[in-house]
């Protein structure tokens, strides 16, 4: 298992979460990886509380699993559940869109800009910046609607979606695909057309579910021949 540094010291379950988080999603911690707690803690700097705290937020995210008398490991990919992810994700995140859109000001328009911009120079690295980038974008339209518990679970949703979009954007060569639709999201936002915009949003993350999930039934296949 790859080394880990050790962290600043801050709030300790918070940054233990980040780290480990962090490297889930990038790749680096593959999943069913044991993730032993006395060496994280080690590795870490921190005590085994705030790491068990700090695994028991990454399971509430789908992105740990913890089994009594085998202790905490990386979640297997959730290949089985992409499109109720995808769907429920497009669900919610469609009607946050529509609420905001109406309540957007000037500041709003110029972090939708921001956010459109920084995912485009993400997509020109690798996967390890797409994740964060694309949540930023979506989270910078969302926040308007006032809706903090449908975005709680959004964030969540993210988190577990996280490496299904880095799969689906490297499987299909998504990345500008995934560009094309953002501007257009943010050009019907800041023109105000809620409607518009709903619609863009719910096309864009159904669009990327069946994407993903058409690239894994292509893979099997070719496993198997």
């Amino acid at each position: 298992m790859p080394s880990l540094a050790p962290l600043a010291r801050r709030t300790l379950t918070d940054a233990a979460a980040d780290a480990l988080r962090d490297r889930i999603l990038a790749g680096r911690l593959g999943a069913g990886t044991p993730l032993r707690q006395e060496a994280l803690a080690a590795e870490l700097g921190v005590s085994r509380i705030p790491l068990r705290e700090a695994l028991h937020r990454l399971e509430a995210e789908g992105l740990v699993t913890l089994e009594p008398h085998r202790g905490a490991m990386v979640a297997e990919l959730p290949l089985d559940d992409v499109a109720e992810l995808f769907e429920l994700r497009a669900l919610l995140e469609a009607d946050l869109a529509r609420r905001a859109v109406p309540r957007l000001t000037a500041v709003d328009d110029t972090a939708l800009r921001a956010g459109a911009a920084r995912f485009e120079t993400a997509v020109q690295g690798g996967p390890d910046a797409w994740g964060h980038a694309n949540l930023e974008l979506h989270l910078a339209l969302y926040r308007p609607a006032a809706r903090p518990r449908t975005l709680e679970v959004v964030t969540r949703l993210h988190a577990q979606c996280d490496r299904l979009l880095r799969l689906q954007l490297t499987l299909t060569d998504g990345t500008a695909r995934a560009v094309r639709e953002h501007r257009a999201i943010v050009a019907a936002a800041r023109s105000r057309d809620a409607r518009l915009t709903e619609r863009l949003v719910r096309d864009h993350i159904l669009d990327a579910g069946r994407a993903l999930a058409a690239a894994l039934a292509a893979r099997h296949v070719s496993e198997e021949s």
